[in-house]
C-alpha cells in the first residue's frame, strides 16, 4: 500500500521562486503542490479551500505578510502545518511567526533535499527550531507560567503519555506504533491537548512539556 502524498501549498510573492519551489516539490513522488499563493491574503484563502498538509510560507510579502497569514491560518485551523521559508536577516519575524503557530522554519539557502526533508518533518509533527529560538520560547513561556494551566489537571492518562512522547521529539508515526494506535488517533489526541492547554501547535506543545519537566 502506497503512502499518502503530502499536499503542499507554496506561498511566495516572486513567481520565479514559486515555480522553482513547486518544481522541486513535485519531483518528489511523495509530495504534490496543490496550490501557489502570491501573498498572505491569498494564502489564507487557499489554505481554507485546499486544506493542504503543509504550507511553505515566505515571510516578507505585500498585502499581508507571513506572520499575519500564519496567525489567521492557525486560528481557522489549529492542525495546519506551516513551514517558514526565511533568510538569515529575519530572526525576529521568524520568532513572531513561530509564536503565531508556525511549526518551524528553513533558510532559503538550503539544498532542495533539505527542503523536502523539512516538509516531511513538519508533516510528521517534528518542530524545526534551533537551540537559541527554543530557549527563547521556553523562557517566554516560563515568564507566562501563572496564566498556563497545569497539564495534570486537564489531560487524560492517554493524553499525558502522548505529551511525554511529544516532549522527546517522537514523530506521530512512531508514537502510534509504540502505543498500538492509528496515526490519525495520535493527531486527534494532540489536537485535544493543544485545545486544553490553549497552545497553537506541536512546537509550542513540545516547549511546554519541556518547561513542565515532562
Amino acid at each position: 500500500m502506497s503512502k499518502p502524498v503530502i499536499r503542499v501549498l507554496v506561498v511566495d510573492d516572486h513567481p520565479i521562486v514559486r515555480r522553482g519551489l513547486s518544481t522541486e516539490i513535485n519531483l518528489d513522488p511523495g509530495m504534490q503542490v496543490v496550490g501557489e499563493a502570491q501573498d498572505g491574503q491569498e494564502a489564507v484563502t487557499m489554505a481554507a479551500q485546499l486544506k493542504p498538509d503543509v504550507i511553505l510560507m515566505d515571510l516578507v510579502m505585500p498585502e499581508k505578510d507571513g506572520i499575519q497569514a500564519s496567525a489567521e491560518i492557525i486560528e481557522n485551523n489549529p492542525e495546519a502545518c506551516i513551514l517558514i521559508l526565511t533568510s538569515f536577516t529575519e530572526e525576529e519575524k521568524v520568532y513572531a511567526a513561530v509564536k503565531a503557530g508556525a511549526s518551524g522554519y528553513i533558510f532559503k539557502d538550503k539544498r532542495p533535499d533539505e527542503l523536502l526533508q523539512a516538509i516531511r518533518d513538519v508533516h510528521q509533527g517534528i518542530p524545526l527550531l534551533n537551540t537559541a529560538m527554543t530557549r527563547r520560547l521556553i523562557r517566554e513561556l516560563r515568564d507566562q507560567k501563572p496564566a498556563v494551566p497545569e497539564p495534570t489537571v486537564h489531560l487524560t492518562e492517554r493524553e499525558m503519555e502522548i505529551l511525554q512522547q511529544v516532549a522527546q521529539g517522537a514523530p506521530y508515526k512512531e508514537i502510534a506504533r509504540d502505543m498500538g494506535i492509528r496515526e490519525a488517533t495520535v493527531r486527534a489526541h494532540v489536537s485535544s491537548i493543544l485545545s486544553k492547554l490553549n497552545l497553537s501547535n506541536r512546537a509550542q506543545l513540545m516547549l511546554y512539556a519541556i518547561q513542565q519537566k515532562l
